[in-house]
């Protein structure tokens, strides 16, 4: 099994520093800023085995290699990124597997963010590091990709098992939550969990990880084929992928 450790970067970035039990491997998702890594790791007295990143952009890979430097970590990430992460070791895409100790991670391609964005879940601790393609209530922005792209990602993930855990690239949950109750002002569940997320970021308190399930009840990027969502954002029996691009086009401009 896999413990998690969120570690706070730049404003509101999410660096995870993940371990392996059984044998003690330690992994990094998303190294943006490497002096945060390093600190805690230098705290616990331990080394880095591997760095996994999920896209190309600067605050998910600006540490990863200063970490490869001082730690001999070899840097796993994106095939169809690799043009532009030039200090990959090992490229990866949709069905190739990453290992964290005796922990299997599955390779996800998740494009719509960027072009080459993965995701990476680890069935056996129920642990998905899904980057800027999904976030807690909400979802990134299309960068690279299309709508049409970026649905499919979503419904990849959201074929996942319910009692997942999310471990998403940013700390953007309240934002993404006021404009979930904008559009979908009638959702039980939504209301609960905004109201839970104000609490908590009141108390300084991270809404990072969130189940799967509570974001497939309340995260309206994973419901455009919800004939309620559609009907209460004036798109009934539209194509999913046409709802998305709307919903996705109102949280640009809200």
């Amino acid at each position: 099994m896999l413990t998690v450790d969120l570690i706070p970067a730049y404003d509101d970035n999410y660096i995870y520093l993940l371990t392996e039990t059984e044998r003690g491997a330690v992994a990094v998702v998303d190294p943006g800023h490497a002096e945060p890594v390093v600190s805690d790791l230098e705290r616990r007295g331990s080394g880095l085995d591997v760095i996994l990143l999920t896209h190309h952009h600067g605050d998910h890979v600006g540490g990863a290699p200063e970490l490869k430097r001082r730690y001999g970590a070899p840097i796993i990430g994106p095939h169809a990124d690799a043009h532009r992460l030039p200090f990959l070791d090992t490229a990866v895409g949709e069905g190739d597997t990453v290992t964290v100790g005796a922990e299997t991670g599955q390779v996800v391609e998740t494009h719509g963010h960027t072009s080459g964005h993965i995701s990476i879940w680890f069935p056996d601790s129920r642990a998905l590091f899904c980057g800027d393609t999904l976030f807690s209530l909400g979802c990134g922005r299309l960068f690279e990709g299309t709508a049409a792209e970026m649905w499919a990602s979503l419904t990849k993930l959201r074929a996942l098992p319910d009692d997942t855990h999310i471990y998403c690239g940013h700390e953007y949950t309240q934002s993404n939550g006021r404009f979930a109750l904008a559009t979908d002002p009638d959702n039980a569940a939504l209301k609960a969990r905004c109201a839970h997320v104000e609490a908590l970021r009141r108390e300084g308190r991270s809404t990072i990880p969130v189940s799967l399930g509570e974001e497939k009840a309340t995260n309206p990027f994973l419901r455009a084929d919800d004939p309620g969502l559609q009907a209460a954002v004036g798109m009934a029996g539209a194509a999913p992928a046409k709802v998305f691009a709307e919903l996705r086009a109102r949280k640009d401009r809200f």
